[in-house]
């Protein structure tokens, strides 16, 4: 089912002119639930890999604050909670039996660090035909996001990007190898789902504006009315509800709330970083309601799982942020840049 945003609940550009010369397109991946297969578009599905070209592997330190657990223990514990949420339940009783209880224990106990390198684990496959506005070197019509799921010096999974000509894969990978590691709670291990790709209109962050600007912006935001009320929205409510788009996507513009924007250049050329791709903690929160899709905004009719319909990769970035990749705008070639924001 295709996915719709929400008109804007204001035309911000139309009562500040300044922004309008800002705007950028951005799109959003709207991901959930599914089982598509290697020649789709996905997050958290299989890669369209070359049989005869090598699985990628992180050899960088890795910052253990719990013990790692493995690949199928994160899924075999999903499992667990999914049936258990889903199955009838007389009041008061527990989510758990005992023997569950005692099975999950065991499966998040996780184990010593492995020795050597970590494969790394998919995370996302973008053709280029289904995300209208993405670019990638010449002859390339698929993107391929793949990280190591551990945290490393900068509280992240280490992500790896491989564009790729999709008509020149012959025979391919019938079982990739699985990470040795993934981060304790699983928070780096994205359920498969289908995209349903919608293209929106962002502007900056009140961070990257003019202070002039972003004064006037929140000024402007405490003094709406509630129609019902007097009780406005609040200054932030430009921050929240009008310039960037939340959940897993495309270009457009970073979400700087927590910390200050910084100079982000190209260490091959100085250029600066432009956003490519974005993993959201979520696609919508208790501040961010207009941004949830007209599709969604129904409570759904049967149970739903030990997956929040807000977040259906179950990927947790942080305390709840979002990680954001950055390319070079001169070259492909160049490396990428990472930011938790």
């Amino acid at each position: 089912m295709a996915r719709t945003t929400p008109p804007r609940p204001v035309d911000i550009a139309a009562l500040f002119p300044e922004l309008a010369p800002l705007a950028r397109q951005a799109v959003r991946l709207h991901p959930r639930p599914g089982e598509p297969g290697v020649h789709e578009s996905s997050v958290g599905g299989p890669l369209l890999w070359p049989a005869d070209e090598q699985w990628p592997v992180c050899t960088r330190p890795h910052d253990h604050w719990s013990p790692p657990v493995s690949l199928d223990d994160v899924r075999r514990s999903r499992a667990v909670l999914e049936a258990q949420w889903l199955r009838p339940r007389e009041a008061g009783e527990n989510l758990l039996d005992p023997a569950q209880r005692d099975l999950l224990d065991r499966l998040q106990a996780g184990h010593p660090p492995r020795a050597g390198p970590n494969p790394l684990l998919p995370v996302a496959q973008l053709y280029l035909r289904d995300v209208p506005g993405l670019t990638g070197p010449e002859g390339a019509d698929l993107l391929q996001v793949l990280w190591c799921p551990l945290d490393h010096d900068d509280a992240l999974p280490a992500a790896h990007l491989v564009w790729r000509d999709s008509t020149g894969v012959g025979a391919l990978l019938a079982d990739p190898p699985a990470p040795l590691d993934v981060d304790h709670y699983g928070h780096y291990v994205p359920e498969p789902c289908a995209l349903h790709p919608e293209a929106v209109t962002e502007y900056p962050a009140p961070l990257e504006l003019p202070k002039e600007l972003a004064d006037r912006l929140y000024a402007w935001g405490e003094a709406m009315q509630h129609p019902e009320g007097d009780r406005g929205p609040g200054g932030a409510y430009y921050q929240y509800e009008l310039p960037v788009a939340p959940g897993w996507k495309v270009g457009g513009w970073g979400p700087w709330s927590f910390c200050d924007p910084w100079p982000m250049e190209c260490a091959d050329c100085g250029a600066a970083y432009r956003p490519l791709f974005t993993v959201d903690s979520g696609e919508w929160d208790g501040g961010s309601g207009s941004w949830i899709p007209l599709e969604d905004r129904r409570p759904p009719p049967d149970p739903v799982g030990h997956r929040r319909p807000s977040d259906p990769p179950m990927v947790q970035i942080g305390r709840g942020y979002t990680l954001q990749l950055y390319v070079c705008p001169t070259s492909f070639d160049h490396p990428h840049h990472a930011a938790m924001q």
